[in-house]
């Protein structure tokens, strides 16, 4: 069992332990079920794979052996090892047993995994009634049990293959959940692009207030560590409103070794959770989001009498959240080193009203630096296109950029996707800060007036592509020739019935 294993065969492994639910439970259901199944064998097989480790070295000296494990970066519980639930698979009352093990694996890491778990129970009702429950859990320990599933840091290596298994499963059940996903997963290729452009650094303090499941945080502090030769000196901070996906983004964090986080549960909006104080929001270096799209119920009747003074600049339409966010975030920027990416959908550079207030004093104040269109069909749970919007605290110039890269995609059947090569072409622009023919326009404050702060990516970027101008002579010289030759052709046809005796 020491021959390292590769990637895809963990992936691959991990899905087909979902067909155990497939066709009798919601995906939506079980998704949450199989990825803190994952996460509970992983604990799992790390911490016995240690414990043999000093065996080897101490010999049978549980106490001494106890002692040492108290040094690791979480306490298993006997009674909740995977193994222990595992051997009692065939008894009444699995859903008991687990919710029990999950229990006594939080209060035992109670700093890192308070609350995680409260919002799962594997002996709910969800999963069926009694008998059918126990069965179906039953055979979710075996698919979890099976050889190509032990994930013991003496099999899987050094590499982050449980943190890419847990960001696999997120992503499988991201497309399979429709209108759903964009709740909790932003595409990672999206996520990679805005950490490019936001560029954090060491010591930066980075945030994302509807993180999901935090693999947009993780892909700004894995840019960090890629700079810096592998260095965490940064903190990352997050907000999510859903519960289950709060509990992702914890247990995500903690399989990629993200411990220098702080993850809240709560509105962003309604109630935000990250502050400096009573009266004041915490300020972060970079902040990113991929916020729902124009969410509906966001928070209206409160924002006027909004403590944080958010929403001084206009309130947002009753029924398109989109501005809430972003305005949040903007107040959450640090003063010199502030600058943050946010994902929307393009009604918020052309809307009018209160929207186009906003927008003008955005513009106005400076802070708004590049506008990008993306591609359509990026996004999990919608088609439209979007764009990421680039506000800065402090810029060198008052010009904005706008790059359309709406045609920068590799085309999928359900789901398309940027490149390598598409990412590293914006960046490079974005950074340059110069128009590129039919890509990119650098705007002046003036222009952006003249267009009454409509930011419409067209406006800006002439894509269009002149037809080549038809030679008409040329073309009439063609149809003459291809006429001759039809007159040939039929004399010949002629001929051939004629022979056949066909002919008149």
């Amino acid at each position: 069992m020491n021959a390292q294993v590769k990637q895809d065969e963990i992936n691959k492994a991990v899905w087909e332990a979902c067909d155990t639910f497939r066709g009798t439970v919601d995906a939506g259901v079980y998704k949450d079920y199989v990825l803190t199944m994952l996460f509970l064998k992983y604990l799992s097989d790390v911490w016995n794979d240690h414990y043999e480790e000093y065996k080897k070295e101490y010999g049978d000296e549980p106490e001494l052996i106890n002692e040492m494990m108290k040094n690791e970066r979480f306490v298993l519980p006997e009674s909740a090892n995977f193994y222990a639930l595992y051997k009692r698979r065939h008894e009444a009352g699995n859903g008991e047993r687990i919710d029990k093990a999950l229990h006594a694996i939080e209060e035992a890491n109670i700093a890192k995994l308070r609350d995680v778990f409260q919002d799962i129970s594997f002996n709910s009702n969800k999963l069926g009634e009694e008998a059918h429950k126990n069965e179906l859990l039953k055979e979710l320990l075996e698919d979890f049990a099976k050889d190509k599933l032990n994930l013991r840091p003496s099999r899987i290596g050094k590499l982050d293959i449980i943190g890419n298994a847990y960001e696999f499963l997120i992503k499988q059940f991201a497309a399979d959940s429709g209108r759903k996903a964009g709740e909790f997963y932003t595409p990672p290729e999206v996520s990679e692009l805005m950490a490019e452009l936001v560029a954090p650094k060491e010591g930066d303090e980075i945030c994302d207030p509807t993180c999901g499941s935090g693999s947009l945080l993780m892909k700004c502090g894995k840019r960090v560590q890629i700079e810096n030769k592998g260095s965490k000196k940064y903190a990352l901070y997050g907000q999510e409103a859903i519960g289950s996906t709060w509990a992702l983004a914890k247990m995500n964090m903690f399989l990629h070794g993200e411990d220098n986080h702080r993850i809240e549960w709560g509105d962003t909006i309604r109630n935000p959770k990250l502050l400096d104080g009573e009266d004041s929001l915490k300020h972060f270096d970079v902040v990113v989001a991929n916020p729902p799209f124009s969410l509906e119920k966001w928070g209206h009747g409160t924002a006027e009498g909004d403590k944080f003074s958010r929403f001084r600049r206009g309130i947002p339409p009753k029924t398109k959240g989109d501005y809430a966010f972003i305005l949040h975030m903007v107040e959450t920027m640090k003063p010199k080193s502030g600058r943050m990416a946010v994902v929307a959908p393009h009604g918020v550079l052309f809307r009018g009203s209160t929207e186009g207030k906003i927008r003008q004093k955005l513009v106005e104040e400076n802070l708004l630096d590049a506008v990008i269109g993306l591609p359509e069909k990026l996004f999990y749970g919608t088609g439209i296109p979007a764009t990421i919007l680039i506000l800065r605290k402090k810029k060198s110039d008052r010009n904005v950029l706008f790059i359309d890269a709406s045609r920068e995609f590799i085309s999928g059947k359900n789901q398309n996707q940027l490149s390598n090569n598409h990412i590293a072409k914006i960046v490079e622009t974005y950074q340059a800060r110069k128009s590129v023919d039919k890509y990119a326009y650098f705007a002046t404050p003036e222009e952006m007036a003249e267009n009454d702060y409509n930011l419409n990516i067209p406006r800006y970027v002439d894509t269009f592509e002149e037809e080549e101008e038809i030679d008409l002579m040329a073309v009439r010289a063609e149809r003459e020739k291809l006429k001759a030759e039809l007159t040939d052709l039929e004399a010949q046809m002629d001929g051939y019935l004629k022979e056949l005796g066909y002919g008149s």
